[in-house]
């Protein structure tokens, strides 16, 4: 083997320092509501670092979050189902807290 080869054997072996987690269904959702909560103004926006209110924008989320159950309903599993029954009723919580 080369040097070159070598060296690309290496860094294949090395384990990314910022690796992201694994693309499931369940990260997906918890992925949107994550954004339903920075939009509700209940956490800081990591990227500007400020605290931004977006109620119309958290609605739509939560809609789309509906959506996706109602289209998946009989394709997820019994934990999968429990999350976004779970996700859903905390969302709609907050928003109510936050919005009214």
């Amino acid at each position: 083997m080369t040097e070159n080869e070598n060296l690309a054997a290496e860094e294949e072996k090395k384990e990314p320092a910022n690796e992201l987690p694994q693309l499931d269904f369940s990260t997906f959702i918890l992925s949107l509501s994550t954004s339903v909560v920075m939009n509700l103004g209940l956490v800081e926006n990591p990227v500007t670092k400020k605290t931004e209110k977006e109620p119309a924008v958290a609605k739509q989320t939560i809609d789309l979050i509906a959506l996706l159950k109602d289209k998946t309903k009989g394709n997820l599993t019994e934990d999968e189902t429990k999350l976004l029954d779970d996700v859903l009723h905390e969302l709609r919580v907050w928003y109510c807290k936050v919005v009214v």
